[in-house]
């Protein structure tokens, strides 16, 4: 996303100047991405500019603490400018690198950023302060968070479900999670072992994502949509725990007012109006006890809960040093992905009269159970079974711990045969004898005498000038040859590659714009979307997975210097986004696809120039 128009840079570079920043040309500053309003409980974006570099700094990101900073990803910004004075060509290149990061809006009102250390190459700068404008979003009932634990009470490492269910009875654009939760380090966060195959991921920053699962529901007596989703906390320690509520904004549209642009008027009939709201659940308080310290059991390595263990074996009626393969699943708890490989070479019966491989394949869960696949193999003829496999878990429900064990499985093993030289030979072998024959005709090798034998030495002049050895020589000549032409007329760089795709962004976009009349309608403005934000990408060298409605028309307005342009490629990808999760009332069809068609051919014309 690229912030930083020619007039910021000219005022970070006067901050920079007043505060000290500038060593052997370096700048380094701060900017807060202001491009919206910025509400509490929500993140915002926080750059750090390193003007005259174009690599990374290491940021001291302690005064930042209360805002929980994340790291949001870099990149070099540089830029190669080309001026021609009295015919003469110079090429200049301006180094630039940005560090982005996300804060945590915690509180309303100005807050202030203090100024944070970078060091590069040795060389310690610091950032300029900061002041931000935190707002309080508005509150709606056509929005409802809840939040649910899986238990009030539980054990240290014992697992427990978080459940988001997010209600949605209006219309609505952009929408944000807060979950203290989630980066609470009071806990281990994991995925929960089953998941709806429909579910789609979603980041909820952070690092963090989750699998979504959407429904249409009835909602305190409203029709809604329903976008819930899952994660496993797993207690560190053990306490009262307290779970800050969560919290989700979203822009609600909240009118609509006609465009002065007849262009938005044919598409969508009118433009929505969103107010920014936000929708929070209720505390939560978790009671976490210790685990006992007496009595816990040999092989006991955190299962908390309530498990089962089973196991089979095929065949059972073996020889010694055949293989058998040992199936073991372990079944009975809710979230099964903390349960390891059961132990075998510590279980001592197992250990002396079976060979049990270090290699081990990998677990998989299924119908509930976790299951584990190994082939030992038995070392005497007198195992009689394969002994009980231990499982040693702590029991929630009694309060103690707890050992599960498998039944023994009865075998059959018989001794290794013996193998003899007639068991290897065969029971029918006899020697051959034949003698061979001198053949009249044929079969010179019967034939004695020196007159016989033919020099055979090698000479490499001889295999030059021979007609019989041009083939040999010359097909790998012809071939070095063609290839080294072909290499010629076909040599690329990375700079062709990402010019070709610059110059073909346009027709590439307009003939995927041409086939979307024919997709269903509920799935075109989630194609027009893509290809929109496609076509930026390739034209402008950006990521087109990444980008939003702001980040296009920050893209468009800096490269056509026409606002009005920008502004018409924003609104469209911003409604079409909307109707994800409520209908938009105008449908798309080939007159608005033509409308975007010609805003793509005015930017590709205007960009050309």
């Amino acid at each position: 996303m690229n912030l930083f128009t020619k007039n910021a840079f000219i005022a970070f570079a006067l901050v920079a100047l007043l505060t000290g920043n500038v060593t052997a040309g370096v700048q380094v500053f701060a900017q807060v991405d202001s491009s919206a309003d910025i509400y509490v409980g929500e993140k915002f974006g926080y750059h750090i500019i390193i003007d005259g570099e174009n690599k990374s700094g290491q940021a001291d990101l302690t005064p930042l603490a209360k805002y929980n900073p994340q790291s949001a990803g870099n990149r070099d910004v540089s830029q190669t400018s080309i001026s021609i004075v009295n015919g003469r060509t110079s090429r200049e290149t301006t180094k630039r690198y940005v560090m982005s990061y996300s804060l945590t809006a915690n509180q309303l009102g100005r807050i202030s950023l203090p100024p944070i250390t970078v060091m590069l190459d040795g060389k310690n700068y610091q950032t300029n302060p900061l002041e931000v404008n935190i707002l309080k979003p508005g509150t709606t009932d056509q929005l409802n968070l809840e939040v649910t634990l899986s238990e009030q009470q539980c054990y240290v490492g014992q697992p427990v479900i978080m459940t988001i269910k997010f209600y949605i009875s209006a219309d609505i654009g952009d929408f944000q999670f807060n979950i203290p939760a989630f980066t609470n380090d009071a806990f281990y966060l994991e995925e929960p072992d089953t998941s709806n195959p429909q579910a789609k991921e979603f980041n909820l920053g952070n690092g963090i994502t989750v699998l979504v699962s959407q429904y249409r529901t009835t909602h305190n007596g409203k029709d809604s949509i329903l976008l819930s989703f899952s994660k496993v906390l797993i207690p560190k320690y053990s306490g009262e725990i307290e779970i800050p509520p969560a919290s989700v904004s979203a822009d609600v549209a909240v009118g609509r007012s006609r465009s002065r642009d007849r262009f938005f008027d044919g598409f969508f009939g009118s433009r929505k109006e969103y107010k920014r709201f936000m929708v929070s659940s209720q505390p939560l308080k978790l009671t976490v006890l210790p685990l006992p310290q007496d009595d816990k059991p040999f092989g006991f390595y955190g299962l908390v809960g309530r498990y089962t263990i089973s196991a089979s074996a095929t065949p059972t009626k073996v020889n010694v040093g055949d293989p058998i393969t040992l199936t073991i699943k372990v079944g009975g708890g809710k979230y099964l992905k903390p349960v390891q490989w059961p132990a075998l070479e510590q279980i001592s019966e197992l250990a002396q009269n079976f060979k049990i491989p270090s290699e081990k394949a990998t677990p998989a869960i299924e119908n509930g159970y976790k299951a584990f696949t190994q082939t030992i193999r038995a070392n005497n003829d007198k195992v009689a079974e394969i002994p009980p496999i231990p499982l040693a878990y702590f029991d929630t429900e009694k309060g103690r711990y707890a050992v599960a064990k498998t039944e023994p499985i009865k075998l059959e093993v018989s001794p290794s045969k013996m193998l003899t030289n007639a068991d290897l030979e065969g029971k029918d072998f006899a020697p051959v004898n034949k003698e061979v024959e001198v053949i009249k005709k044929g079969l010179s090798a019967n034939y004695e005498g020196l007159d016989v034998l033919t020099n055979q030495t090698f000479s490499p002049l001889s295999a030059v000038v021979s007609p019989d050895y041009a083939p040999v020589w010359a097909g790998p000549l012809i071939l070095l040859i063609v290839s080294a032409m072909i290499k010629f007329l076909t040599h690329t760089t990375p700079e062709k590659v990402a010019q070709k795709r610059r110059r073909n962004a346009a027709s590439i976009a307009t003939g995927k714009l041409k086939k979307i009349s024919s997709t269903a309608a509920q799935q075109r403005h989630e194609l027009l979307t893509s290809v929109m934000k496609q076509y930026i990408g390739d034209r402008f060298d950006r990521t087109a997975g990444s980008l939003t409605g702001d980040d296009c028309q920050e893209v468009l307005a800096a490269a056509t210097q026409d606002r009005r342009t920008a502004e018409k490629f924003k609104e469209i990808i911003v409604n079409c986004e909307a109707a994800r999760y409520a209908a938009i009332e105008a449908s798309i069809g080939s007159t608005q696809i033509k409308e975007v068609i010609k805003l793509i051919q005015t930017i590709d014309k205007k960009t050309r120039k």
